[in-house]
């Protein structure tokens, strides 16, 4: 599966204070969502972001959420399971890039409806964490015997320019020259 601008809708899931204290790859993830976030902004593609229960475990850090559309609150794991994101996603992609945290939890539950509704679903695994180590990986080879497609947010940047001839290519490339944190995934 390609991830293509045009077909795709980047999903940033979660990422916030009270969570990100308890991520030993915080810093990353942040990094990489925000990378993400910037490249979809330059390239046109649909973004949603999404909120746990905000007022228990607080906002989206302020220079990611500045990238990004209003967050969607949500009580569900499953971003699915919240009318306004299946609203936002109606019809707007056919490709679901997943970023964001818990691994293991809330995009998980996320990619795994998504992938019922019928959507192509793409996980940045260099932009999701759990708090611990064998919660990430394990929910990764889930998600991919599942049928999602693992890739990295750098893959993604670069797919969704296609070729170093498009418009705004020196723009995303800017993107990637300073390497954020080396994401680890959890501890």
């Amino acid at each position: 599966m390609r991830v293509e601008a045009s077909r795709s809708l980047l999903c940033v899931i979660d990422v916030q204070e009270r969570l990100l204290a308890a991520m030993p790859a915080a810093e990353a993830v942040v990094s990489r969502c925000r990378r993400l976030a910037s490249a979809a902004k330059i390239l046109g593609v649909p973004s949603v972001l999404t909120e746990q229960y905000p007022r228990g475990l607080g906002r989206t850090p302020r220079e990611l959420a500045d990238e990004l559309p209003a967050a969607i609150e949500k009580m569900t794991f499953s971003c699915a399971g919240s009318a306004a994101f299946m609203q936002a996603i109606d019809g707007r992609g056919h490709v679901a890039v997943l970023a964001g945290i818990e691994t293991h939890v809330c995009v998980a539950q996320t990619a795994l409806d998504l992938l019922g509704h019928g959507l192509g679903v793409a996980v940045c695994v260099d932009a999701v964490a759990s708090r611990h180590g064998v919660d990430h990986e394990t929910a990764l080879r889930r998600l991919e015997a599942a049928g999602a497609v693992l890739v990295t947010s750098e893959a993604v940047l670069f797919e969704w320019c296609r070729t170093a001839e498009h418009p705004r290519f020196q723009d995303v490339r800017r993107l990637v020259v300073d390497r954020p944190p080396a994401a680890t995934g959890g501890s």
